[in-house]
């Protein structure tokens, strides 16, 4: 079984009735359920976007916001999607969320990172690309430029659209 990054954009009015539910229910059922439209499932990616920008130089602010974009934060306690039988993410560390404010300082961050230029500082064979970015890069189907591509464009605008809406992101490891 594949284990891969989720986000999840959400407001604090489901939120705090998920958290009402596992509160009520005999054995903590959270009902947690986002909407598809409103869910990004990352893959294998955080790791290996974060290296593509470690490689190019970008600098800490912008690194730093990537990996909270896919760490979350501690400010939202979402510790009760994590309780059995119930939980959502038992295989990674436990779930965390960021808070609508600071999805908005992530996004306008993601936003000033050109991908591109971090992914054109690669060397240009796909397998040595692959070799210098690890975490499985070598052995990316159409090579690490397309499937990395994809996946930051997906993040960045997961981010700017909650981000937009005022509503949290949820993550964890599924």
């Amino acid at each position: 079984m594949a284990v891969t990054q989720q986000l999840a954009r959400v407001n604090a009015g489901y939120l705090a009735a998920c958290r009402a539910c596992a509160a009520e229910s005999s054995d903590g059922d959270h009902r947690w359920d986002p909407p598809a439209a409103d869910s990004l499932d990352l893959d294998w990616a955080p790791a290996m976007l974060a290296r593509v920008c470690e490689i190019a130089g970008v600098d800490d602010s912008h690194l730093a916001a990537l990996r909270r974009a896919t760490d979350g934060g501690v400010a939202l306690d979402v510790g009760f999607l994590n309780a059995g039988p119930h939980a959502i993410g038992f295989f990674g560390p436990t779930p965390a969320a960021l808070e609508p404010k600071e999805v908005e300082r992530v996004s306008d961050l993601l936003g000033d990172i050109d991908f591109r230029a971090a992914l054109a500082a690669l060397p240009s064979d796909n397998h040595a690309a692959g070799v210098l970015i690890g975490h499985g890069a070598e052995g990316l189907v159409h090579g690490p430029r397309t499937y990395l591509g994809i996946h930051f464009d997906a993040l960045r605008e997961f981010y700017a659209g909650a981000s937009k809406r005022g509503l949290a992101i949820v993550s964890w490891w599924d």
